[in-house]
């Protein structure tokens, strides 16, 4: 498996995924066991891992990590209740001068990175998953520190019984079809990998899905020229309460919306109040050395340059979800500009899709853009912490979004915006993305299809979701939607 790397899918350049499928047979007399949870799993074979130059010395701290832990390490798939997939990548973020008179030679080099991984058993059903990020600056032994902070939370999530039970692979009943879709680019990445794990359950079945934005996939759903959307917004904020009326939707998955940044020469972590971003986008702090940027960003070498605004330019879900919260915060950017998928931008210049957004943030020194939580992580783009409600500076990871969410009100039923929330330890622009599809397919094949999608991706592709930055919907909004789907009250 290769997750997090670069891909080109549909004519569409964006960040996402590649999967190497491997379908191991059980082998008895080799001694592995079948297994439908992680916590019943005793041997574990751990792939090479892809990526960059340290994907190797990652594997090995990894082993070395989890060789005194409760699981035995074999050396065949043949001879493992599951199998071990990694993705990885390690950079040099900046460097931090040791001695100011030869700061060329007398420096240390800021790491960053990310180790994702995926436990999956013999015939490649996922059973756990999971993001590590740095959880300080590593200046040196990034390495161990990623692998460590998986290790443990494996063995952790392991012992508590947290992992998803799978049933066996069962052929298909599904009639050959295929199936178009398009819409968000949030959850590109994940659905990527969705679909194709999907079609390789139900060989025959083919699922297309193109990232053109929230508001125009809604908008060619309601014309009749996709079986499905992908979207970051209810469907009466993109199209018209009438064409609303004759589409459903479905929870999939949570993400987090995140400052983006370059500065040339600031390798630290920056925080932003709401405000700032507010006055940022409002084109009233334009240099990255204002005074309301140096106030939360005290030790900080901030540039006396001017800030580089850049937005989204399409009709976008993110767009809705950080113009929300913006609007949530901050009185001038309520009035002035509001919340939508599309608004007149006071000030930056715009680019289609979060792809676009971060490879132009990437692309352009000085400047601010948000996309996306895993686009930053697949660009290897600095993310600030943002102050929620509660006072505290939150950086979006799983534990926070996860937060937002289970304080969001119902959390059975899922409501349009769950910006802003009022918890301590909650990043406060996590956002729910949702699969919209029409009340009335006319084929019976796809709908079927399409049926059988959302339940697989509500139970057993909610696996997936960590090892790509995404964090699952609660178990409650999942069980309600499936009651739904399958018309049980």
């Amino acid at each position: 498996m290769k997750v997090l790397s670069q891909v080109q899918a549909s004519g569409l350049c964006f960040a996402t995924y590649r999967i190497l499928v491997m379908v191991f047979g059980l082998c008895a007399a080799c001694g592995a066991q079948r297994v439908s949870s992680l916590s019943q799993v005793r041997t574990l074979y751990i792939e090479s891992f892809s990526g960059g130059s340290e994907a190797g010395r990652l594997r090995e701290s990894l082993v070395r990590h989890l060789t005194r832990s409760r699981f035995k390490l074999v050396q065949s798939p043949r001879d493992a209740d599951a199998i071990v997939r990694g993705d990885s990548q390690v950079w040099v973020r900046g460097y931090i001068e040791i001695n100011p008179r030869t700061p060329s030679t007398d420096r240390e080099a800021v790491y960053a990175g990310y180790l994702s991984l995926e436990v999956v058993d013999a015939n490649g059903q996922p059973l756990w998953s999971w993001l590590v990020t740095p959880s300080r600056h590593a200046w040196s032994n990034i390495v161990d520190d990623l692998a460590g902070h998986a290790a443990k939370k494996l063995i952790e999530d392991s012992a508590s019984g947290r992992g998803l039970s799978v049933s066996p692979t069962t052929p298909s009943t599904l009639v050959q079809t295929s199936l178009s879709g398009a819409g968000a680019s949030f959850p590109v990445p994940l659905y990527m990998k969705w679909f194709e794990d999907f079609e390789r359950i139900h060989p025959g079945l083919h699922i297309h899905y193109s990232s053109i934005g929230s508001q125009l996939g809604d908008e060619k759903l309601v014309a009749g020229k996709l079986d499905f959307a992908g979207s970051d917004v209810v469907p009466e904020v993109a199209v018209s309460k009438a064409g609303a009326s004759d589409l459903r939707r479905f929870a999939t998955v949570l993400g987090a919306v995140v400052p983006i940044y370059n500065i040339r020469g600031v390798t630290q972590d920056l925080r932003f109040t709401p405000e700032t971003l507010a006055d940022i986008y409002l084109g009233r702090v334009r240099n990255w050395d204002d005074p309301e940027i140096r106030s939360t960003n005290k030790g900080v070498k901030l540039p006396n340059d001017e800030i580089v605004v850049i937005h989204r330019s399409d009709g976008s879900g993110t767009s809705w979800v950080w113009s929300d919260f913006l609007s949530k915060v901050s009185p001038a950017w309520s009035s002035s500009v509001g919340h939508g998928t599309t608004v007149h931008w006071p000030t930056g210049m715009g680019a289609e899709r979060n792809e676009g957004v971060a490879s132009a943030v990437k692309g352009t020194p000085n400047s601010i853009g948000y996309v996306e939580l895993t686009y930053a992580i697949q660009h290897q783009i600095s993310f600030g912490a943002v102050r929620n409600r509660a006072g505290e500076y939150i950086r979006a990871d799983y534990e926070s979004v996860a937060e937002a969410a289970r304080v969001s009100g119902n959390i059975s039923n899922p409501v349009s915006t769950i910006t802003d929330s009022n918890s301590k330890g909650a990043y406060p622009i996590a956002a729910f993305t949702w699969l919209v599809l029409p009340v009335h397919t006319i084929d019976p094949v796809k709908r079927a299809a399409l049926d059988e999608l959302l339940r697989w991706a509500l139970t057993v592709g909610q696996k997936d979701c960590a090892a790509l930055g995404y964090v699952p919907i609660p178990r409650e909004t999942a069980d309600r939607q499936l009651r739904l789907l399958n018309g049980t009250p």
